[in-house]
């Protein structure tokens, strides 16, 4: 019955019953359960072991810091920020890089980066997923993150900045620089 009931009620409204009835907890899980571990998948190339751990593990702390999360910002930005520092711990602890992990349909990403650079667009579609790759695991780790949550994970500025925990000029910033290191990168590789 409780299941039934999730589908009607928005996260903040899901956090407040969680805070009496852990049963609504497990809806805020199944809610977002996929999708974080798509977001974990995306940057790491960790088993699914791995990140199925991260992404429950990441889900007890929620639950125990959930008096912590403040309901007037988004619930998501909350999960997203612990998912995020425990796949950077786990990272970390097992001596491992950040690394996008993406695929064709993520054409809006290369179309952003590639903007003003003098690749073709028939290289791109046949080259995709090789060259870009490539080139964005070169990356400064805070570059791929927030290209990450942007892009991938479809997070305005002010979920990113919650996430993070920068302010939004400074993401703004890395998404500059991104853009400009990628270039950089492309033409200092074109010369070779």
């Amino acid at each position: 019955m409780i299941d039934q009931n999730c589908q009607n009620l928005d996260d903040k409204e899901l956090v407040n019953l969680a805070l009496h009835d852990s049963q609504y907890f497990y809806c805020l899980m199944k809610r977002y359960e996929h999708k974080l571990a798509n977001y974990v998948h995306r940057f790491t190339y960790l088993s699914d072991d791995d990140i199925s751990d991260i992404v429950q593990d990441s889900f007890i702390s929620a639950y125990q810091h959930l008096n912590d999360c403040d309901c007037e910002l988004k619930f998501s930005s909350w999960l997203y920020r612990i998912v995020h520092n425990q796949t950077i711990n786990f990272l970390k602890k097992n001596k491992q890089n950040l690394k996008i992990n993406f695929n064709e349909n993520d054409d809006e990403f290369v179309d952003w980066l590639t903007d003003k650079t003098d690749i073709e667009k028939d290289t791109i579609k046949l080259h995709f997923n090789d060259y870009v790759k490539t080139i964005l695991n070169k990356l400064k780790p805070d570059y791929k993150e927030v290209l990450m949550l942007k892009f991938f994970e479809d997070k305005d500025y002010i979920e990113i900045s919650d996430i993070l925990q920068k302010p939004m000029g400074t993401v703004a910033t890395l998404l500059s620089r991104a853009k400009i290191q990628f270039k950089e990168i492309y033409e200092k590789e074109k010369k070779y």
